[in-house]
Formats: structure tokens, C-alpha cells, sequence
């Protein structure tokens, strides 16, 4: 028998194989990894669980040098480590800060403090933490604007906001840099530029955790709820995890727990939250793969585009989704209720239908522009890229939809229930059951759902005449009521949020 061809071989092939695929390389020996712990040593902090790796897929981040139990605690930084406006205040900073008018932000005092430190060099206090921060960071407002006007489109119009408030934010800052001139013997133009401020403004907004301090006088009111941490923020997210992460009084430490177990030489994630692709890369910079919350936004001159003309309420209804959020909502959130109509549920399929297949066209034209650009424009391939993997996951989500709305083309009773039917980790349509079984209880499994954005085309269904729903969440009864001049029939309804989805923006 030819050796290592048996069964036992062939599993521990594999499972060396899995192992190399997510295992990281460590980098714990590089000189910057090695400052940096001693400086968190000087400050009270040892870790025993995580060491510096790099990742495939995720790049740097921190790996298990054991296994991690459900509830251990894997970081529990102290205060001492962390950069908040208190750091700020304590510093040469602070004296400026107290009497400037009107106050700074806790965000300008926080962007201002990174700024002068990094300006520092070796003379910060903050410079091994300051050598392992990017240096350069891929939000849109960092993007070039011909890569940024290939977002979709809902993106684009975010990201043109973004780069807008960033460009305030450092012109209404100008006089309060120029009033720390005394503390520099170099312009404090140059030093305060617009790219140095840029990279302040990326690296709180996209690293800093939630600390909620006291709100001080020489501060303006907006929240002051940023802590900047050390060797945490080198967790990388995955929306597939759990954990629990907060500022511990008692013990004044930033403390994480697992929620879930990890296996011993694993990348250990954290999640920032449940956010979909487009918010991910607008704040982050960067787009998740196979995220459970993905899913493509529906805009209001879409959903004018293909509802039928003849419908007189159109103007109304529309102006109830705007009143209260519902244009620009994503395919995940979902109704409930009963069918009203055969008839109207198959116009409304085909509208979906032909919803959908616009999308897909839309999204394999920019793929293929996109395509050509990294060929033309070989400086630009990894913001390029960038943008091509988060049209690249929109595409998933849309051609399994098609794919699921065509089988829906039979005959139905369509029931929408609770729920999100995933596959491969993305949100999709699933037909729904019919007689008895449809009203009757089923498991969670069983539960089919179609996207909230869908059903927002069913305007048709509120026509005055028909067998109009009655919509029940957050005042949307009596309005819909009154827009479809009926509130006969059915029951749609409206999942309600979560009080942890509603904090998280959900």
C-alpha cells in the first residue's frame, strides 16, 4: 500500500490544510510589536492570550495562543493605555483647549492631540502605539473620486456627504490650529495640513471604541464617547461572532469578552456591529465577505420607475416611506401578514422581477468598467479592488434573489412571515407556504420572507377599493389607513426593532 494514501492520512491532510488556510503568520518578533508591548508592559498591561499575526484575507490582527473559552476574557486593557479627551485635556493641549471659543469638539481635541503626537516623532510619549497605526486608510473620503463615483449609487451619495463634513470640519478648525502656534517652532500650516487632519479624523473614526467620559465645560456638547485602544483596535471584525465589550468602572479597564469559543492558533474577531457591506466599507473601508447583513439598497426613483402608473396614491405613499425612513431601505428588513390577492401578489412579483434584473445588468456593466480601469489604471488597483468585491457581493445577493423570484412564478398563496432566509450568508427572497400550513405554526426554518423594499412596491395592494392592510408599526396604521382610503383585510405588519438594532442603527 502506497504510503500516507489511507483514510487517516487523507483527514490529516485536510485538516492541515483548513489550519494553513486560517491560520495567521506571526509577527510578534517585529521590532514595532516588540515596543509596543513593552510600552503597554510600563502601563500596567501584559497579554497572555493574543499575539500580533498576519492573516489571509484580513491582514494584520491578533491570533489565539490558546484556546478560548465561551466567556473568558481575552483583553482587559487599562485606562492608562487609552487616548480619551481626558488624555488630551492632561496634556500640553489642554490649556489651549480651556480657553478656546467657542469650545472644541471632543473629536477636534482628540484629531488635534493625534496630529501633534505623530508631528513628535520619537519625542511622544504615544510613539509605539503612533509606528503600528496605518498609514493611509481606505474610506471613501480617502478614495479618488473617480474611483468613488463607481459606487452604487445610494453610496456614492454618502460618500460625497462624508468627504463634504471632513472638508468643513478642517476649514471651521483653521483658527484654533493657528492658536497653538507658541507650542511649535515650524508653521503650524504645515503641520496641521489637510491630509494630516484627514488621517486623524480616519483613524478615530474607524478604530475608537465606545467610552462614555463626563462632559466637561471646555468641550462642546456633541458626544463625548471616543477611547482610542491600543492592541484591541488590532481586532479585526467578523459579523459571525460575538462579544462583549465595554469600559468596566469598577476595575477601570476596557474589557472583551468571548461569546463564543476559539480554537488555539485562530484569528480572534470582534464585531463591530450589524452593518451591511455599504455601511462597513462608508466607515471601515473595507467590505466583508459572505456578511449575513448584506444587501442592496432600493432608491426612491427605482421604485417610482417600475410601480404602475396608474396607481393615484403613488405621491402619498412615498411621501409615508420618507416620513418615516423607509426609501433607501435594504432588501433585509421584511413584512408579515397575509396575502390580499393572487392578482396582485403575481403584478407584484413581476415588479421584483424586473427590479431585480435591472440591478443585475447595472452591477455587470460597473464590473466590467471596473475590470478595465485595473488594467488602464494600475495606481488605483487596490481601491479598484476594493470597490469591485463590494459589487461583487451585491451581485451574489441579487442573482440568488432572480433565481428565487423565478420559482415563485407558479401558483401561489404567498404568506410573508418573520424571518431572513440566508444562503452562503446573504438576505434573500423565499416563497412562501400556502393553505393551512401557511397560517399554521411552522419552524423557524420553514419561515420564508421576502425584502422589505419588494413589498414597498406592492403599492397597488393599498389602492382604494381593494382589500387593503393595515400597517401597525410606529404609527403606520392610521397613515396608510387614511393614504389607501380603506383599512379593510389582511394584517401586514411590521417587525419591530430590537432595542440592541435601534442603538445599532439598525
Amino acid at each position: 500500500m502506497k504510503k500516507g494514501g489511507g483514510r487517516t492520512s487523507r483527514i490529516r491532510r485536510r485538516k492541515l490544510f483548513r489550519c494553513s488556510v486560517s491560520r495567521g503568520v506571526n509577527e510578534s518578533y517585529k521590532p514595532e510589536f516588540i515596543e509596543l508591548k513593552k510600552w503597554l508592559k510600563d502601563r500596567k498591561f501584559e497579554d497572555t492570550n493574543l499575539i500580533p499575526a498576519c492573516f489571509p484575507g484580513t491582514g494584520r490582527g491578533l491570533m489565539s495562543k490558546t484556546s478560548l473559552r465561551e466567556g473568558q476574557m481575552i483583553i482587559s486593557l487599562p485606562e492608562s493605555c487609552l487616548i480619551t479627551t481626558d488624555t488630551v485635556i492632561r496634556s500640553y493641549l489642554g490649556t489651549y483647549i480651556a480657553k478656546w471659543q467657542p469650545p472644541p469638539s471632543p473629536l477636534l481635541a482628540l484629531c488635534t492631540f493625534l496630529v501633534s503626537e505623530k508631528h513628535a516623532g520619537d519625542q511622544s510619549l504615544w510613539k509605539p502605539y503612533l509606528e503600528i497605526l496605518p498609514q493611509a486608510y481606505t474610506c471613501p473620503v480617502c478614495l479618488e473620486p473617480e474611483v468613488v463615483n463607481l459606487f452604487p449609487k445610494p453610496l456614492k451619495a454618502k460618500a460625497e456627504e462624508q468627504r463634504a463634513r471632513v472638508q468643513e470640519f478642517f476649514s471651521s478648525s483653521r483658527d484654533f490650529f493657528s492658536s497653538l502656534q507658541p507650542l511649535f517652532s515650524e508653521a503650524v500650516e504645515s503641520i496641521f495640513s489637510y491630509r494630516a487632519l484627514l488621517w486623524a479624523w480616519c483613524t478615530v473614526n474607524t478604530r475608537a471604541v465606545y467610552v462614555k467620559h463626563r462632559q466637561r465645560q471646555c468641550f462642546s456638547t456633541e458626544p463625548n464617547t471616543y477611547a482610542l485602544a491600543p492592541y484591541l483596535d488590532l481586532l479585526n471584525h467578523s459579523p459571525e461572532v460575538q462579544v462583549k465589550g465595554a469600559f468596566n468602572e469598577e476595575t477601570r479597564c476596557y474589557e472583551i469578552r468571548t461569546a463564543s469559543n476559539c480554537r488555539k492558533h485562530e484569528e480572534v474577531f470582534i464585531c463591530y456591529g450589524p452593518h451591511d457591506n455599504q455601511r462597513l466599507l462608508l466607515e471601515y473601508g473595507f467590505v466583508s465577505i459572505h456578511n449575513p447583513h448584506a444587501c442592496v439598497y432600493v432608491s426612491e426613483d427605482i421604485l417610482v420607475k417600475y410601480l404602475p402608473t396608474t396607481d393615484k396614491q403613488m405621491n402619498k405613499k412615498i411621501s409615508i416611506l420618507k416620513d418615516h425612513d423607509f426609501i433607501d431601505t435594504c432588501w433585509k428588513k421584511v413584512l408579515l401578514g397575509e396575502v390580499i390577492s393572487d392578482t396582485n401578489e403575481k403584478t407584484s412579483l413581476v415588479i421584483a422581477q424586473k427590479i431585480c434584473q435591472y440591478f443585475i445588468e447595472e452591477t455587470n456593466a460597473m464590473l466590467r468598467k471596473i475590470s478595465h480601469m485595473k488594467d488602464e489604471e494600475v495606481t488605483l488597483l487596490n481601491q479598484l479592488t476594493l470597490v469591485e468585491t463590494l459589487w461583487t457581493e451585491e451581485l451574489k445577493i441579487l442573482q440568488a434573489s432572480a433565481e428565487i423570484l423565478n420559482s415563485l412564478q407558479t401558483p401561489f398563496r404567498v404568506l410573508v412571515r418573520v424571518g431572513l432566509a440566508q444562503q452562503q450568508g446573504q438576505a434573500l427572497l423565499f416563497p412562501a407556504a400556502t393553505g393551512k400550513d401557511a397560517l399554521g405554526g411552522r419552524s423557524a426554518g420553514q419561515h420564508h420572507s421576502l425584502p422589505s423594499s419588494l413589498l414597498c412596491l406592492q403599492g397597488h395592494l393599498w389602492k382604494s377599493g381593494e382589500c387593503v392592510s393595515v400597517f401597525k408599526m410606529q404609527g403606520l396604521c392610521e397613515a396608510f389607513g387614511r393614504a389607501s382610503g380603506s383599512t379593510r383585510g389582511g394584517g401586514f405588519a411590521w417587525p419591530a426593532l430590537s432595542q440592541s438594532q435601534k442603538q445599532s442603527g439598525v
